[in-house]
């Protein structure tokens, strides 16, 4: 087996969801990098012209879709559009996702089942548009970007961590599914990452000391530090590459021992 082989991406055609900025555009210069072409999505003109000019800007051939991952018509159409230009879909990465921080009982019906539109029904539709030509060309990777709230409840959180926990059970039940098609489909984790969605959470405080929650985070991981989108590199070339053919309803955790770790005594 040629290990370095085994690795490479070359030829494949990988589409990332709501890869303009943060953990889904780091994925997708990681693709690139291992020889992937990149389809994006974004939902508003503005953000795709600012992200096709950080892909310009990285060196990166990447075509960018107006779409809203949450309308099925207008994900198959983009399905479609990808087939057409680049070729069937080999790597599907489900990155696009919100959070709102409420407390529950202060979060509208609304609210929740937004955040679960975008962060579970989304992955639904998005899996199933690209699954039947992944069938017949005989191969594909899903890769679902999951979260520590997959596993962990928190405060003001509820919605995202019920989609969470949701799509990690998708996760499992698509390898289910359609693992005899030799498909694959797994989960990133992602611990806490920094990124523009968690800066209110790394705000120093008035007087200059660090924000409570960021030295709560800090003390909770063995690394002792905040992860990086970078961090994610390396695990998502793992899953959308042969080297992980046999790795199926899998969550990587990528979260720097977290999960691992019970905390230090007071």
């Amino acid at each position: 087996m040629d290990i370095q082989k085994s690795f490479s991406l070359e030829g494949k055609v990988a589409l990332v969801t709501g890869a303009a900025y943060g953990i889904g555009f780091a994925i997708a210069e990681a693709l690139a990098g291992a020889g992937a072409k990149i389809a994006f999505n974004c939902r508003g003109q503005e953000h795709m012209e600012k992200a096709l000019a950080a892909y310009k800007e990285k060196g990166i051939e990447a075509k960018g879709y107006l779409c809203d991952v949450t309308d099925e018509a207008q994900v198959q159409k983009m399905v479609a559009d990808i087939e057409a230009s680049l070729g069937t879909i080999d790597i599907l990465v489900n990155n696009a996702g919100i959070i709102k921080r409420i407390p529950m009982t202060e979060m509208s019906a609304e609210e929740f089942r937004q955040v679960v539109d975008i962060d579970l029904n989304a992955p639904f539709i998005m899996a199933k548009a690209v699954i039947p030509g992944m069938i017949k060309k005989g191969h594909g990777k899903i890769i679902n970007i999951c979260s520590m709230m997959s596993e962990l409840g928190r405060e003001t959180v509820s919605a995202y961590a019920a989609a969470k926990g949701g799509l990690k059970m998708l996760t499992r039940n698509i390898a289910s599914e359609y693992g005899e098609y030799n498909i694959q489909c797994n989960g990133i984790g992602p611990g806490y990452i920094a990124t523009p969605q968690t800066a209110p959470l790394r705000e120093p405080q008035p007087d200059g000391s660090r924000h409570p929650f960021d030295k709560f985070i800090i003390g909770k991981t063995p690394a002792a530090r905040w992860g990086t989108p970078e961090d994610l590199m390396g695990p998502a070339v793992f899953l959308a590459s042969d080297a992980s053919d046999f790795v199926n309803g899998h969550i990587l955790y990528v979260d720097g021992g977290i999960l691992a770790y019970i905390g230090k005594q007071p």
